[in-house]
C-alpha cells in the first residue's frame, strides 16, 4: 500500500514526498498540470528555505540575495537589513519545481497525473479519487481542493478586505543584492534578483486592478522597469486562507493549503519546506496528530510578525509610516528581518 499520497506537486508536496522517500515510505504524487507548474510568486528563497533545500538534497541555480531594503513608492526614504544567516536564493519558479521533482523522482516517488478531490477514509486508510493510503497530504495550493472538500477552511474575520498577488519578469540586470519592498498607499511592490539579466517584480494589493496600473503607483520603479517586460502576468488570490486545522484523520496539509496570511514578509516557501519535514517525521513517529502542534510552532514567527505588518497595512495612519519608522528604527528593522531568516 502506498503510505503518502501526496494532492499536489508544488514545492510543498516535493519537499513532502522527499521527506518521505528519505524515510522509506512509499511515495505517490499526484499532479494533473504538466511540468513545470508555475504561479504567481515572488520567488525569493530566505536563508532558511536555502538551507531546507541543502538538507534535501536540492540543487538550483539563481541569484543571491544578501537582505531586505524597504523603499517608499518616490524612492526618497530606505531601510536596509543584513541576513545573519547566509544568503537568500532569488529563483524562478519553474526551475525550483522540476529540480524538486527530479529529486523526488531519484528517491523512487511516483507520479500520477491525476487532481484529488473526493475524500473517503476510515481508521486504517484513505481513498481518494480511486487512490488508497496510509495517510493522505493536501499539497493542493492556496484554494486546496482537498481542504474544501473536507470542510476544513475557517470562516474568515469581518472587515478584512481580501489581498492578492500579481508577478511579471523583466529583462534587467538586477541593480542590488537586496530583495527591495517599494511601499505606495495601497499596495507594495517586491523586487527580486532571479539570474543576471532577469528581475521579477510581484505586486500586493487589494485593489483589482491591471498590473500596469499597479506599478503607476511607484513613479520610481516604474521609470527603471519601462520597456524592459519579459514575461506575462500570473495572479493569485485571495490571499488570506484561514483554516481550523492542519490534520483531519489520516489526511494532513502542508504549503498554502494549510493556512496562509500574506506574503509580505516573504516566508511562505520556507514554512512550506520545513512544514514538509515535520509532518513526516509525525506520521513516520506514529502521532501524525502531533503535527498540528508543531506546525503552529514552525509557523509561529510568520504568522505574528505578517500579521503585524499587515494589520499596518490596513491602518490609514500606520501604512504610510512603515517606511519612516524602518529607517528610523535600523536595529529593529534589521531584528524583525531576521526572526525570519
Amino acid at each position: 500500500m502506498i503510505d503518502l499520497l501526496v494532492a499536489g506537486g508544488g514545492p510543498a508536496g516535493l519537499a513532502t514526498a522527499i521527506h518521505g522517500a528519505m524515510a522509506g515510505f512509499e511515495v505517490v504524487v499526484a499532479e494533473p498540470r504538466p511540468t513545470p507548474v508555475d504561479k504567481a510568486c515572488g520567488e525569493g528563497l530566505m536563508p532558511g528555505a536555502v538551507r531546507a533545500l541543502a538538507g534535501l538534497g536540492v540543487a538550483v541555480e539563481g541569484a543571491r540575495f544578501t537582505g531586505i531594503r524597504y523603499t517608499d513608492g518616490l524612492g526618497a526614504r530606505t531601510a536596509e537589513a543584513r541576513f545573519r544567516a547566509g544568503p537568500g536564493l532569488g529563483v524562478r519558479r519553474t526551475d525550483l519545481q522540476p529540480a524538486l521533482a527530479a529529486r523526488a523522482a531519484e528517491l523512487g516517488v511516483r507520479f500520477v497525473a491525476r487532481r484529488l478531490g473526493e475524500v473517503r477514509q476510515d481508521g486504517r486508510q484513505v481513498t481518494a479519487d480511486g487512490l488508497t493510503a496510509r495517510y493522505l497530504v493536501a499539497a493542493d495550493g492556496l484554494h486546496s481542493p482537498v481542504r474544501r472538500a473536507l470542510g476544513l477552511r475557517a470562516r474568515p474575520a469581518p472587515h478584512r478586505a481580501a489581498r492578492y498577488g500579481l508577478r511579471r519578469h523583466y529583462a534587467l540586470a538586477p541593480w542590488s543584492d537586496l530583495v527591495e519592498v517599494h511601499w505606495a498607499e495601497r499596495s507594495e511592490a517586491y523586487v527580486t534578483p532571479l539570474a543576471p539579466g532577469l528581475v521579477g517584480v510581484a505586486v500586493l494589493t487589494a485593489d483589482r486592478a491591471p498590473f500596469d496600473a499597479q506599478l503607476a503607483r511607484f513613479p520610481a520603479l516604474g521609470e527603471r522597469l519601462r520597456s524592459a517586460v519579459a514575461t506575462p502576468v500570473r495572479g493569485a488570490g485571495p490571499l488570506r486562507q484561514d483554516v481550523r486545522t492542519r490534520v483531519a484523520g489520516r489526511v494532513l496539509l502542508v504549503g498554502d493549503a494549510a493556512g496562509y496570511v500574506d506574503a509580505l514578509t516573504g516566508e511562505g516557501l520556507t514554512l512550506a519546506l520545513t512544514a514538509a519535514g515535520e509532518l513526516v517525521r509525525c506520521v513516520r513517529s506514529g502521532r501524525p496528530g502531533e503535527y498540528e502542534r508543531a506546525w503552529r510552532r514552525l509557523s509561529r514567527p510568520y504568522r505574528l510578525l505578517t500579521g503585524c505588518l499587515l494589520r499596518a497595512r490596513e491602518n490609514p495612519y500606520l501604512a504610510p509610516r512603515v517606511v519612516p519608522l524602518a529607517a528610523r528604527l535600523p536595529r529593529v528593522f534589521r531584528e524583525g528581518v531576521n526572526l525570519l531568516a
